[in-house]
């Protein structure tokens, strides 16, 4: 019941709800990246959503389009708003169009749909979310393995109460940490 109707009925209030908050910073981000990336604000690629449909998920572009490591092409503004979390912003308008939530499994590469085991397919069967337990659980860099393994311990105790626990850290993380 809580997957169904409460879920989605929250993620499109507290999107609401803190609409007036982020519209600020959404802006002041869009207009810094689109001084500094000569334009190109966004980068948008398709993932497997809910049941591995696959659609658009929008952030603010962090990387120059070259050759390298994320940390060898990260710009310096792009390191302080994946740092922040703030490269996710765009994605309150995958929250608004149903593709998205804001806490679940976050949706990974295409290809990997073809390489999860019948468990680890498992992680398809909620929304995607801007953040998860894997993001407070494991550091950026942890193996795909690590990370399913986390979205799989979500899935097992989704609840209203796990996701308040999971945004609350991920707040904490985004802005406390050093």
């Amino acid at each position: 019941m809580y997957i169904r109707f409460f879920k989605p009925f929250f993620d499109i209030s507290f999107t609401i709800l803190v609409s007036p908050m982020l519209l600020p910073i959404f802006l002041a981000v869009f207009f810094v990246l689109l001084f500094v990336n000569k334009g190109k604000v966004f980068f948008v690629q398709v993932r497997p959503g809910y049941q591995g449909k696959p659609f658009k998920v929008w952030k603010f572009r962090t990387l120059k389009d070259t050759t390298g490591t994320d940390e060898e092409r990260a710009t310096p503004i792009g390191k302080f708003l994946r740092k922040t979390y703030l490269d996710e912003l765009p994605q309150i308008f995958n929250i608004l169009k149903g593709e998205m939530s804001w806490v679940g499994p976050r949706p990974l590469l295409m290809e990997y749909m073809q390489i999860y085991t019948p468990q680890e397919q498992k992680r398809h069967q909620v929304k995607p979310g801007i953040t998860g337990l894997a993001q407070i659980r494991e550091s950026k860099d942890a193996k795909l393995k690590e990370k399913i393994y986390w979205d799989l311990i979500y899935i097992e105790n989704i609840s209203f109460a796990f996701d308040a626990k999971i945004l609350k850290e991920t707040l904490f993380l985004a802005f406390c940490r050093e």
